[in-house]
């Protein structure tokens, strides 16, 4: 199936474009929702935590709409995994995951490390390193920190920053991105 938009530019030609520029340059696109906005749209999330083991691959939305037990599964997976607490993921911070991972074309799941963070778990990681933050995202289920084994933490981060949708924080030493869906911003830990 393909989607014409009103220039007769197919949605795939689009997203092989972005996918191309996106590991070489920081272009500025439309928020991740824009780009995967579109009748006939599907979104899809995969990923694997070394934590727990578990695997989720799933179609969250289609046609608009986000599929509720889809939603559930992903709130699930990305819960405290040292707390077992789960909340309600921000579904921003997934469009931008699912988006990046769209434009780098990557056919493996997200490596996930940390997803949804409880305020004692926060603060156990702030008493551990001084590169977590006090009001952390994570605690409001808006971030997530991610790897590919087939994709470079500049790839990763170039992906997140064309969605134009949040924060990325690249992390070259321990080999992860974060991916928020907070204010715009870039840095580097």
């Amino acid at each position: 199936m393909t989607n014409k938009n009103s220039s007769g530019i197919t949605r795939r030609g689009l997203l092989g474009a972005f996918a191309a520029t996106a590991v070489a340059a920081t272009p500025t696109y439309a928020n991740a929702a824009g780009f995967l906005r579109g009748a006939g749209d599907i979104r899809r999330i995969s990923m694997y935590s070394g934590r727990t083991g578990e695997s989720l691959d799933t179609i969250y939305w289609i046609e608009g709409e986000y599929i509720a037990e889809a939603v559930r599964e992903i709130n699930v997976h990305m819960r405290d995994w040292r707390t077992g607490e789960a909340v309600q993921m921000d579904l921003r911070t997934i469009d931008i995951m699912a988006a990046a991972s769209n434009l780098m074309e990557a056919s493996e799941p997200y490596l996930l490390l940390s997803g949804y963070r409880s305020p004692q778990t926060n603060a156990m990681l702030r008493s551990q390193s001084s590169g977590v933050a006090r009001n952390s995202l994570h605690m409001r289920g808006q971030a997530a920190d991610l790897r590919l084994q087939s994709r470079s933490t500049a790839q990763m981060a170039s992906a997140a920053v064309a969605c134009h949708a949040g924060g990325v924080g690249r992390y070259n030493g321990s080999n992860f991105v974060h991916m928020d869906c907070g204010p715009i911003r870039t840095w580097r830990g």
